[in-house]
């Protein structure tokens, strides 16, 4: 009975993996001469004339980040204002002084390292990838991270008035040109924004503008208004960087996770 079993369980990993399209290529991809994807390439536009956001997008990461290890990540993922001129957010004192208390305390209250949803703002950040789909009266964001979505709805309605807060909070879009306006409201307090730890309240307002430079290249430029942590708003430009000839694969934090017993601050 247990070879049978480990039969079973062996042909079913091999179903799985031959399904993960890791290497099926993508359509559309402009080609140079070589056969090499055409990064610089004009941006795709879809039949209403829009930039084509779709596509599966990684954050930028130059070996400025944590560069090098496992699970190599951008710059913003620790530290959302790293690339400000101050090297952080502006924080206002006590948000500041809890921010150090979490780094010093080795991020061990991090959200995320439980496996709650990382938010908004963190699924534009996190090194695994993620995918834009574009319709119509919808944008849609999905993450390999922990198998999550976020919907930004372009049928024209009102952001709410007194929104109960959620993880992604509520997002509306129009065009301006060929950007991708959404603001969004009704956040949850508890989330953090970075590794580090960056604070937000529930009275924050959140504005992206998404461009799509080229084929290979587009650019959000994020806004946080949350006079209730920071001393100004402030903006922070993540740039993406196009994923051909694979695909999302499912990842949950807390699969097969053994580390949680072992978790300790400094």
């Amino acid at each position: 009975m247990r070879i049978r079993i480990l039969m079973v369980a062996t042909l079913a990993m091999g179903t799985t993996l031959s399904a993960q399209w890791l290497n099926y290529p993508t359509r559309g991809v402009p080609r140079t001469p070589d056969g090499k994807p055409n990064l610089s390439a004009p941006a795709p536009r879809t039949a209403d004339g829009r930039p084509d956001l779709s596509g599966v997008w990684q954050l930028e990461t130059p070996c400025a980040g944590v560069c090098g290890a496992d699970y190599p990540a951008a710059q913003e993922f620790i530290n959302l204002g790293a690339k400000l001129p101050a090297k952080a957010l502006p924080y206002q004192p006590w948000a500041a002084a809890l921010v150090k208390e979490r780094t010093a305390a080795n991020f061990k209250d991090d959200p995320v390292g439980f496996c709650k949803p990382a938010g908004a703002v963190r699924l534009l950040t996190f090194p695994p990838y993620r995918k834009f789909i574009q319709l119509p009266d919808l944008f849609v964001i999905l993450s390999e991270r922990d198998v999550t979505y976020r919907q930004v709805f372009l049928d024209g309605r009102p952001l709410p008035n007194d929104p109960a807060p959620t993880f992604n909070g509520y997002s509306t879009g129009r065009w301006d040109g060929d950007t991708l306006i959404v603001q969004t409201n009704g956040l949850r307090g508890e989330t953090w924004l970075d590794r580090s730890g960056s604070p937000i309240s529930e009275a924050a307002k959140m504005t992206e503008r998404f461009r799509r430079v080229n084929y290979g290249q587009l650019d959000i430029d994020l806004t946080i208004d949350d006079p209730k942590v920071y001393t100004q708003p402030w903006t922070v430009t993540l740039r993406q960087r196009i994923v051909v000839d694979t695909d999302l694969l499912d990842y949950h934090c807390n699969d097969n996770e053994r580390d949680a017993p072992h978790m300790v601050g400094k």
